[in-house]
């Protein structure tokens, strides 16, 4: 009855990470030997590696200089915003800086500076010469100054590859590092930068105050020709013009024309009047006093209405009188008489209104026609005096703009004159470089440092890599896993001296107890597969030459001969090894004669005295081995040795080879399959055990042999036998 452990899951993914680190321990010597060797090489190569200083000075970048000009205004350049400081450290890493810096310290002479040969270029040279044909590109001659300029790129690159420029986040600081060999050099170098770029600004800004001024002064003559100009066309103007106060006299002009302006519209206006009322009085007519009488410009005259009052009166007392007195009464006749004449009055009164009105008239029509004339005569003069007054303030306003400009232009000329040789630093040093004492780079030790832990890495990971690539079987995981077979268990490598054989006695010698160990739990194993089976014909094959199959085959039949009566058979007709394994000459009959029947089966077998083994060699080697297996023959004559032997093991050829060991297979109680551990490769294997079950034969299971014990993580490496038998003496073979 098998008992399997609980695994997880198919569909869950488990992470071993006891299979990593037994990845890792297996090959620890190899990834330890890997890094230490790159660590050397590494440590050979730092040692040659030259020292690098930087040295570092500190820059100022002014955003506000005391300046004669305004060169933010020429140039359109806002020295508080960003841009302008951005432009600064540009300037600063620009080839002109490099181009003073390299000539005024001859930095083409300093070692640092002189091309060192390269291998590179010596090989090509070397080509060049042996393959000139190669050399098909005409050299071209250069002048002195192209050869100059040509070195002086040269110099301008490796100079800038070592310049570094950084300002400080969030002030007004650059930093100005140089890297050298020469630590003074460095350091004089990072000076050097600053004080050129300093110097540089400086010769700019007075280049440009110069310049300024040079233009300030031309164009302040031209200035002062126009301003003379404009003047004299003023003066000549209001000269021509007799212009005193032109101002005053457009004011008097201006108010004359107002005042008659309003003086004729009243005038207008009692005419339109007066024309109105003499309307009336010509429907009326002159005679009709009653009805002018009534007429409201008459009526409301003071005179009239004084008479009017007269007559009022006169009638009242004339009416009083006439109830007292009779109408020829003196008083009556003299109250009608004053009230005759009171009328007359009135009627007087009336004409001489209405002759007036129309003497008004014409008085009224007169003055309006004077008033009109006298305002054509001011407006012609007002619009006179008007052009004259647009002209000379246009020649005014010249005068005076060209004064403005002039005074300007001049003031800033003096200015410039007084300040032209001043000019303050666009930058100052705030810190200057000195020689540094230790090398920024290399950093031997961390390169040390870093290269053992990346070699280190990276042979971890060529290590897991190579193991992921590896698809040969290595422990129990594999033979149950990957080829879905019984692991009957593990026989340790045992290291021999080249060109000679593992001893086919090691299951028997003192020296090998851990491999006899190892066959004894084989052997079991073998035994318990099926109990319920027979396992007295056990064939032993494997998937190509060179697996062990006839070290095991022998020791498996040594092992059995401890419980019982053993008979080993080389099956191999084609290559056999057991005759010479066990000393058996080469002519002594063996299978391949009993078969035939050239001879009997005592003739046939050889008994070894040291392990009790009956061994039936190959014996002549037939023309048509795969026949005389498949013969009925090879079946009877197995069925007659199992009367006579408890256990027979069948030495067969490869199953990749040839068929013999697929023939073999079918008439044999079980077949042990040997693999070479961590050598034979899965996919000839189970194209192997699948040719056998093709001919429906019985794999008891797979052997994993010649098995690196100190690698292995099976479960029979792990002190197993060291604890049980490898303190005991082999086992003696029965009599």
């Amino acid at each position: 009855m098998n008992t399997h452990s609980e695994k997880p899951n198919n569909n869950e993914e488990v992470i071993d990470l006891g299979a990593y680190l037994n990845v890792i321990k297996q090959s620890k010597w190899k990834i330890l030997g890997f890094a230490i060797v790159v660590t050397l090489l590494t440590i050979m190569v730092a040692l040659t590696l030259v020292p690098k200083y930087v040295a570092t000075a500190t820059l100022l970048i002014e955003s506000e200089q005391t300046k004669a000009v305004s060169f933010d205004e020429i140039y359109g350049l806002d020295s508080t915003k960003k841009e302008y400081y951005l432009t600064q450290f540009e300037v600063i890493k620009s080839n002109s800086i490099a181009r003073e810096v390299i000539t005024k310290l001859n930095l083409k002479d300093h070692t640092d500076f002189i091309a060192k040969p390269s291998l590179t270029g010596e090989l090509k040279g070397m080509v060049k010469q042996l393959l000139p044909f190669l050399n098909k590109k005409e050299s071209s001659v250069l002048t002195e100054e192209e050869q100059s300029e040509r070195e002086m790129l040269g110099l301008l690159a490796a100079f800038k590859s070592r310049l570094s420029v950084s300002p400080i986040r969030k002030t007004q600081l650059v930093q100005v590092s140089f890297e050298s060999s020469d630590p003074k050099l460095a350091a004089l170098v990072a000076n050097t930068v600053g004080e050129v770029y300093i110097e540089s600004q400086m010769r700019a800004k007075m280049g440009i105050t110069q310049q300024a001024s040079s233009w300030l002064n031309t164009r302040l003559s031209e200035l002062r020709i126009q301003l003379d100009s404009s003047e004299v066309r003023l003066q000549a103007y209001r000269e021509e013009q007799k212009l005193v106060d032109i101002e005053g006299i457009a004011g008097l002009v201006t108010q004359e024309l107002e005042q008659t302006s309003k003086q004729l519209v009243d005038a207008r206006a009692t005419k339109n009047n007066l024309e109105s009322i003499n309307r009336v009085i010509n429907e009326y007519g002159n005679d009709n006093i009653e009805l002018l009488g009534s007429m409201p410009e008459i009526t409301s005259h003071r005179v009239v209405q004084d008479v009017k009052r007269e007559v009022v009166l006169v009638e009242r007392k004339v009416s009083e009188l006439s109830e007292v007195y009779g109408p020829k009464h003196p008083k009556m006749i003299s109250a009608k008489s004053e009230l005759a004449t009171v009328k007359t009055n009135l009627n007087k009164q009336i004409k001489g209104l209405i002759t007036g009105i129309e003497k008004e008239l014409n008085r009224t029509t007169r003055t309006v026609n004077a008033l009109e004339r006298d305002l054509a005569k001011i407006r012609a003069e007002y619009q006179d005096i008007t052009r004259k007054e647009t002209q000379y303030n246009q020649l005014k306003r010249e005068v005076e703009t060209n004064r403005n400009i002039f005074n300007t232009f001049l003031s800033r000329s003096k200015e410039t004159e007084v300040t032209s040789d001043f000019s303050s630093a666009a930058a100052r040093f705030t810190d200057r470089a000195y020689a540094p004492r230790n090398p920024s780079k290399p950093n031997k030790k961390l390169i040390v440092i870093l290269a053992f832990v990346a070699s280190f890495g990276f042979a971890v990971v060529m290590t897991f890599v190579f193991d992921a690539l590896n698809d040969t079987v290595k422990n129990k995981n594999d033979v149950e896993n990957k080829l879905a077979q019984r692991m009957l268990g593990l026989l340790p490598h045992v290291a021999v001296p080249k060109k000679s054989y593992f001893p086919i006695h090691a299951y028997l010698e003192d020296t090998y107890r851990r491999f006899a160990e190892s066959v004894r739990t084989f052997r079991t194993s073998l035994l318990l597969t099926h109990l319920d089976r027979a396992h007295q014909v056990i064939a032993v094959t494997s998937t190509s030459p060179g697996e062990g199959k006839t070290t095991t085959s022998a020791n498996l039949a040594m092992s059995l001969a401890q419980m019982g009566k053993v008979l080993l058979i080389d099956a191999d007709l084609r290559k056999p090894t057991l005759a010479k394994r066990f000393d058996i000459p080469v002519f002594h009959p063996g299978l391949s004669n009993l078969m035939i029947g050239t001879e009997q089966l005592a003739e046939c077998v050889h008994v070894d005295t040291q392990s009790g083994v009956t061994i039936m060699p190959s014996g002549q080697i037939p023309s048509n081995p795969l026949e005389l297996l498949s013969s009925p023959r090879f079946a009877q004559l197995l069925s007659e040795l199992k009367a006579q032997y408890d256990h027979i093991i069948v030495d067969t050829p490869p199953t990749q080879a040839v068929s013999d060991a697929l023939v073999i297979a079918q008439s044999v109680d079980s077949v042990v399959y040997v693999v070479k551990s961590d050598i034979t490769r899965i996919k000839p294997i189970t194209a192997g055990l699948e040719r056998l079950f093709e001919v429906k034969a019985h794999v008891a299971g797979v052997v994993l042999n010649k098995v690196d014990m100190s690698k292995s993580k099976d479960e029979h490496s792990h002190g197993y036998y060291d604890y049980y038998d490898y303190s005991q003496q082999p086992e003696k073979p029965q009599v």
